[in-house]
């Protein structure tokens, strides 16, 4: 399984609605470290494919949730649980510190 999109439309359905939790990542095609924390979360949407949903969502096509959820710089990463945002990163990491923080939230 890969990452899937989405957008202003569809995150009440696909993220706060979803019956497992979801980690988006608010990113943009401008942004550099976005382009490098991809390749960890395509890994980390296939080795927890049953455990966690990984969206992606570009804050230039969709403004609306970013600015609901008060994202002020990019990448930033928001993990959901049961309609609720459980955690947040700011800023681009390892895959194996996204893995831990994942962990640490009980995923």
């Amino acid at each position: 399984m890969s990452t899937v999109t989405v957008t202003d439309e569809s995150f009440d359905k696909d993220v706060l609605q979803a019956s497992k939790p979801v980690l988006v990542d608010f990113w943009a095609e401008w942004c550099g470290p976005c382009k490098q924390i991809a390749p960890a979360l395509e890994q980390i949407a296939g080795e927890l494919a049953g455990q966690v949903t990984v969206a992606k969502l570009n804050i230039e096509d969709s403004p609306t949730t970013p600015s609901r959820y008060g994202v002020r710089g990019i990448p930033t990463m928001m993990l959901f649980r049961d309609g609720q945002m459980a955690s947040m990163k700011v800023g681009a990491m390892p895959k194996q510190k996204i893995l831990d923080w994942l962990s640490e939230a009980g995923v």
